[in-house]
């Protein structure tokens, strides 16, 4: 997927959040938003995935040269943030058969493979309610990463996640990043980000 922000910028009632951003995303881009808490990285990341429309600017995405409408992006995105809520009430395993019912699996996993990869074997048929702040942050990367898309876009990965955890998501993205454009969110933790070729400063 290809992106082209023009002069982006985005404001709550007469507060500008940021403006005239611009930047070219080219496919197979891995792009890091950096900045500090409240410097609007994951308002830009809503902006990046058509949930949300700029205040100003403008925004084209494309794929093989096809402009894609901002209602059809989900179609080539998956998406991982602290803020977004898993389905509690299943177990691990039923949530990834649930999530690959919709989205296709990367490389033809199956449900197992998956769940090994996820380091959570043990917890395989546990509900997620029961789960640490970690480990359903795991299980947000891991549905996220192993969707296969051709865009990726992940909130602050390396949130709730402890040293073990981190070394997961670095082998985890490491394993899965190829011809995909991917864009990470972080507040200056290089674990997060330090395969990425491009950079926006908010």
């Amino acid at each position: 997927m290809e992106i082209i922000l023009n002069q982006i910028g985005r404001r709550y009632n007469f507060n500008w959040i940021f403006k005239n951003i611009n930047q070219e995303i080219i496919s197979s881009d891995k792009l890091v938003i950096l900045g500090a808490n409240g410097s609007g990285k994951s308002t830009l990341m809503q902006i990046l995935s058509g949930a949300i429309s700029p205040s100003e600017g403008s925004i084209k995405w494309s794929v093989n040269n096809q402009e894609i409408a901002s209602e059809k992006v989900y179609q080539h995105l998956s998406f991982a943030s602290p803020y977004l809520e898993l389905i509690e009430d299943f177990t691990l395993r039923e949530h990834l058969n649930f999530h690959f019912s919709l989205k296709k699996p990367m490389n033809q996993l199956t449900i197992s493979e998956m769940i090994s990869l996820s380091g959570l074997q043990h917890a395989a048929d546990k509900r997620i309610g029961y789960f640490s702040s970690g480990m359903k942050q795991r299980v947000k990367v891991l549905l996220a990463i192993l969707s296969d898309t051709s865009f990726l876009l992940l909130d602050e990965p390396l949130s709730n996640l402890d040293k073990q955890a981190s070394n997961w998501y670095s082998n985890l993205i490491n394993r899965f990043s190829e011809n995909r454009t991917i864009i990470i969110s972080s507040n200056n933790i290089e674990q997060e980000y330090q395969f990425c070729n491009k950079s926006i400063q908010l």
